[in-house]
């Protein structure tokens, strides 16, 4: 199960980016390339996609590698779904 898209939009909604979401691809690299995915959009984030998916993420989950690209962020929640 891809989910890409859900992982786009909770970003895109999280980091309030509007129109420039439509942009984001799995390549696409968020840490250091969008000015809003700071360490606080990062706890934001992570909460968003705890209520959504409805999962938990532990603290030693948390890596620069997971939040490198959407495409690792999109594959570590198919990983929590799948666990």
């Amino acid at each position: 199960m891809d989910n890409f898209e859900d992982v786009r939009s909770i970003l895109v909604e999280t980091l309030g980016i509007g129109e420039r979401g439509a942009a984001l691809a799995r390549e696409s690299v968020l840490l250091g390339d969008i000015p809003e995915f700071d360490s606080m959009a990062v706890v934001s984030v992570i909460t968003a996609l705890e209520e959504e998916f409805g999962f938990i993420v532990d603290d030693d989950e948390i890596s620069a590698e997971t939040f490198e690209t959407l495409g690792t962020l999109s594959d570590f929640v198919t990983r929590k779904l799948a666990a």
